[in-house]
């Protein structure tokens, strides 16, 4: 793990030598977890286990007394700073030790209430350090998947489709969603995921049409979709599957709108390449759907990436371009959702490799 973490430390540095920082202050969890192999997890947003200060000759994980042994155990490349009260008044103390002038630092993370915290402290020990706020400068480097990480996810989908089908094969009329939501929960966990990697979707008929619905006590159906949107956390790693299927006979609505979305993420899998931008893949399987008659019918993106997070970069979307490389891992999920009648999603995780993509899934449409 040390040579991976050290790996990944080069590349950031190289970045930081760019961007003219000469330190970083790494408050994400998933990025402190990709630099360090610290694995203590923030309790809420305005909670910390630790954060990571980098610069281009040193590493430090700054945390507190619930956390200093696992972060001596976890991140060995890492100095260890125990802070007494909080991140905010050691701060000075560590940013005076490393002679920092301009502190860069994650202003998705970062609230005004910490940034005003930090200013405070620094202006009380009289340290001129200029607070200058960055953006996707870890979140960039994690696009590109090592080898390791992408075993890794696959072993988290392995792991989530294998409870599904257990539950799908026990589908029947006047199971209500929550029961399925839950059963899926139950059995992640029971199979050694490390936890859900977001809370199950089980929507039935109409409620199909969510495409983020929440289970309810609705009882699901025969002949109606029944969308499924689940997947674990496992080793750190997430994985996210959506299936819909149908308790009997399906009615015609149900088989062409089916047939459209399958198509449609066929097509999109088959025009990912490296060097093909992930607007034009969005562009081909949303035009495919508008041109058989579900124009409004799929609102959101076709994809995104996954890893330590759930929803990361690439995004395969219309709003923002950028070129596909190898290495990267995304969803593609195409949907269709209608008013009053449900919807079908069907998503599947995909690397993009030499000359196009592979699908990462076992489990079939």
């Amino acid at each position: 793990m040390k040579q991976t973490t050290d790996n990944r430390m080069t590349r950031l540095r190289a970045r930081l030598q760019k961007e003219a920082f000469d330190t970083l202050l790494v408050l994400q969890g998933e990025n402190r977890r990709y630099l360090s192999g610290f694995t203590g997890e923030d309790g809420q947003f305005d909670e910390s286990a630790g954060a990571l200060i980098i610069t281009l000759e040193r590493q430090l994980l700054a945390t507190d007394s619930r956390y200093e042994t696992q972060a001596r155990m976890e991140a060995p490349g890492f100095e260890i700073y125990r802070c007494k009260e909080s991140l905010a008044s050691s701060l000075p103390e560590v940013l005076r030790m490393f002679r920092t002038e301009r502190l860069a630092f994650e202003s998705a993370r970062v609230s005004q209430l910490q940034f005003q915290r930090f200013q405070e402290h620094l202006d009380e020990e009289a340290l001129s350090v200029s607070l200058v706020p960055t953006e996707n400068l870890v979140e960039d480097l994690r696009m590109i998947k090592e080898p390791q990480e992408i075993e890794a996810i696959k072993e988290s989908l392995a792991l989530s489709e294998s409870v599904y089908e257990e539950v799908v094969n026990t589908l029947c009329p006047g199971t209500t969603e929550k029961e399925l939501a839950w059963a899926i929960e139950k059995g992640l966990r029971e199979a050694g995921a490390d936890s859900v990697a977001f809370p199950p979707i089980a929507a039935s008929g109409p409620n199909s049409a969510l495409p983020h619905a929440v289970p309810t006590n609705r009882a699901i159906q025969k002949g109606e979709p029944i969308l499924f949107d689940w997947g674990a956390r496992l080793n750190g790693y997430c994985s996210d599957i959506s299936r819909t299927v149908v308790i009997g006979s399906p009615d015609d609505t149900f088989d062409k709108v089916y047939h459209v979305v399958k198509d449609a993420q066929s097509m999109a899998v088959e025009a990912m390449k490296p060097g093909v931008s992930t607007q034009t893949v969005d562009k081909i399987a949303r035009n495919y759907i508008i041109a058989k008659g579900f124009e409004d019918c799929f609102g959101h993106a076709l994809g995104h990436g996954v890893g330590l997070a759930t929803h990361e970069g690439p995004r395969l979307s219309p709003i923002r371009s950028m070129n596909l490389e190898v290495g990267m891992v995304t969803t593609v999920e195409p949907g269709i959702y209608i008013p009053g009648w449900g919807g079908v999603r069907l998503e599947n995780v995909v690397v993009v490799v030499e000359g196009g993509a592979v699908v990462l899934n076992r489990h079939p449409l």
